[in-house]
C-alpha cells in the first residue's frame, strides 16, 4: 500500500531525453486518461442520482476532480514547449509545477466534500437503492481508475513530471476508495446503512493522505529540490580525464526537465582548444547519466585541485 501511494523520483533508463518528445507524451497520457476519467464519472453520476450512495458519490467527486485538472495540466504541457522571451528567459515550464498545486488543491476541496457528505449521511436517515447497480459501478470505477493510474504514473516517470505522476496518484486514490464502496453496498444489503457513509469518511482520510505525498513532491520541485544523488550523480559524470575536481554542482527541476550547473578545474597550461573540447565533455557525460536533462552549464576554471 504504502509504495503504491508514494510517488517515486528515480529515473528510468526509457527515460525520455528532448523536451518535444517528453512533452508529447505527457499530453497523450493526459488526454487518453481524461478520456477514462470521464466514461468512468457519467457512469457513476447516474447511479449516484438512483441509488443514494454516499460511498459512491465521494468515488465520483474525485473522479469529476480529475477532469477539473487535466485540462490545466495539458496546457501547461503545451505552454512548456513555447520558446523562452525576454520576461521569461527560463521558459514557461514552471506553469507544470503550478498545476501540480492546484491539483492539490483540487484534492482538497474534494476531500471537504466527502466530509460533508458523510456527516450528513451519518445524522440523517437515508435509503439506499439499486444497490447491484452501485456494486457493478464500484467494481468498473475500481478497475478503469488503476488502468488510469498505472498509465499516467507511468508516463511521469518516463518524463519526470511530478505533476503528471501527482495525477496518476489521485487516480490511483479513487481505485482504492471504488473498492471501499463495495464494503457500503455490503452493509447495506446487511442492513447495516451506516457503513456507507463511514466508508466515505475513510476515503476522505485516504485522499488527504495521498494529497500530503503528492504535494510534497510537487513543492519540493518548486523550491528547486532535486534527489539526494542527483549532485552525485552530476558530480561523477563531470569527473571526466582532464578534471582536476568538481565543484559547485547544482541542479534544478523546471516542470519535467532538469537543468544542471557545475564548475570544473582544470590544468592551468591546458589549451583553449583543450579546454573547450574537455567542456564538452562534460556535457556529453552529464546528458549520458541524467535522462531527463535539457541544459547542462560548465564552466572550466584553472588551478589546482584542492588538498
Amino acid at each position: 500500500m504504502r509504495h503504491a501511494l508514494t510517488p517515486h523520483s528515480h529515473d528510468h533508463g526509457d527515460a525520455i531525453r528532448t523536451a518535444e518528445e517528453s512533452s508529447a507524451i505527457g499530453i497523450r497520457a493526459a488526454w487518453v486518461s481524461l478520456a477514462g476519467m470521464g466514461a468512468t464519472a457519467l457512469l457513476q453520476i447516474g447511479i449516484v442520482a438512483l441509488s443514494g450512495s454516499v460511498a459512491l458519490l465521494a468515488d465520483t467527486l474525485h473522479n469529476l476532480g480529475h477532469l477539473a485538472t487535466t485540462i490545466p495540466l495539458i496546457i501547461a504541457f503545451r505552454l512548456g514547449l513555447r520558446a523562452p522571451t525576454r520576461r521569461f528567459s527560463y521558459g514557461f515550464r514552471r506553469a507544470e509545477d503550478l498545476v501540480g498545486l492546484l491539483i492539490g488543491a483540487v484534492i482538497a476541496v474534494s476531500a471537504g466534500l466527502i466530509v460533508w457528505e458523510s456527516v450528513r449521511a451519518l445524522t440523517t436517515a437515508r435509503d439506499m437503492t439499486h444497490l447491484v447497480w452501485v456494486l457493478a459501478a464500484a467494481l468498473i470505477g475500481a478497475a478503469g481508475n488503476e488502468l488510469v493510474a498505472r498509465y499516467r504514473i507511468r508516463a511521469g516517470r518516463r518524463i519526470g513530471s511530478a505533476a503528471l505522476i501527482a495525477e496518476g496518484q489521485h487516480a490511483r486514490t479513487d481505485a482504492l476508495t471504488s473498492l471501499a464502496v463495495v464494503v457500503g453496498v455490503v452493509g447495506a444489503w446487511l442492513g447495516a446503512t451506516w457503513i456507507d457513509p463511514l466508508i466515505g469518511l475513510l476515503i476522505a482520510v485516504m485522499v488527504v493522505l495521498v494529497l500530503i505525498s503528492s504535494m510534497r513532491t510537487v513543492i519540493h520541485r518548486l523550491m528547486d529540490g532535486v534527489g539526494p544523488d542527483t549532485l552525485d550523480t552530476v558530480e561523477t559524470a563531470a569527473a571526466v580525464p582532464g578534471v582536476l575536481e568538481v565543484r559547485e554542482a547544482r541542479a534544478r527541476w523546471i516542470g519535467h526537465r532538469l537543468e544542471a550547473e557545475v564548475t570544473v578545474v582544470v590544468d592551468p597550461g591546458l589549451s583553449v582548444g583543450r579546454s573547450q573540447l574537455l567542456m564538452e565533455e562534460v556535457e556529453t557525460q552529464l546528458h549520458r547519466a541524467l535522462p531527463h536533462l535539457d541544459r547542462a552549464g560548465v564552466r572550466i576554471t584553472a588551478g589546482a585541485a584542492r588538498p
